[in-house]
């Protein structure tokens, strides 16, 4: 008993830990944007004054695909193979922000997820951990570890959608719907840099777990901060 207090000390402080999933295409577009990254560090640093604390999963962007596509072209390879290449490129990029953020960051980078987490600084930065899990994958894992209630999404996207947006001109955006009607939208399997606005695999936990996700466009920092702070915001909300 004594144990599992200690635990939950540790780790439940739903108001003050906010999770992000940090789009790669935000970080790398192309190559990395030091612009985005700075501005993103200081709207995170502004809130760490007011004694807030945010963990951060970094995806793989940009350097996931260039990677990707190139692996392709040496050989055939598994998606199995072509997921632990994605991995690893989130790795890269988990670092560049850990390093981005300085000493407010935790020294190390996360990428296991199956075992307890402590960290004593503002920020913690986490990356993708195995083949078949997303990095949003992983963001809901760590919402669920400290007790979290919403996870931020910020990718180079507007809305959740009814359909593609850039396939279908009659698509229309959806700022507030229900897990069931954002699971719909889906394909039923995952499959590595298939792109969406939440990927499957996560969306089901968190349908499981009660958690809401916002999903905000990352190139307006003020719709970032809103998000951030709970309030009214240009994107979409799951839950």
């Amino acid at each position: 008993m004594q144990n599992t207090k200690k635990k939950t000390t540790k780790t439940s402080k739903p108001s003050n830990i906010t999770v992000i999933s940090l789009g790669g295409s935000m970080v790398v577009p192309d190559l990395p944007d030091p612009v985005f990254v700075k501005a993103f560090v200081k709207t995170i640093t502004e809130r760490t004054k007011k004694g807030r604390r945010f963990i951060i999963v970094v995806g793989g962007g940009k350097t996931c695909r260039n990677y990707q596509n190139a692996l392709a072209e040496v050989r055939p390879v598994s998606d199995n193979e072509n997921d632990w290449m994605g991995i690893y490129t989130t790795h890269f990029n988990a670092e560049f922000m850990r390093l981005a953020f300085a000493k407010l960051a935790h020294k190390e980078v996360v990428t296991k997820y199956g075992k307890k987490i402590t960290f004593k600084t503002p920020v913690l930065i986490g990356a993708g951990e195995l083949p078949g899990h997303s990095t949003d994958f992983d963001a809901v894992l760590l919402a669920k570890m400290f007790k979290a209630k919403n996870v931020v999404n910020i990718s180079n996207i507007d809305f959740v959608y009814t359909a593609d947006p850039r396939k279908n001109p009659d698509a229309r955006p959806l700022p507030k719907l229900s897990w069931n009607e954002y699971l719909a939208l889906l394909p039923k399997k995952w499959t590595p840099g298939f792109s969406s606005p939440f990927d499957v695999k996560a969306s089901a936990i968190a349908k499981k777990s009660k958690l809401t996700v916002s999903i905000v466009n990352g190139n307006s920092l003020t719709e970032i901060a809103k998000a951030l702070d709970g309030k009214d915001f240009r994107g979409s909300t799951i839950s």
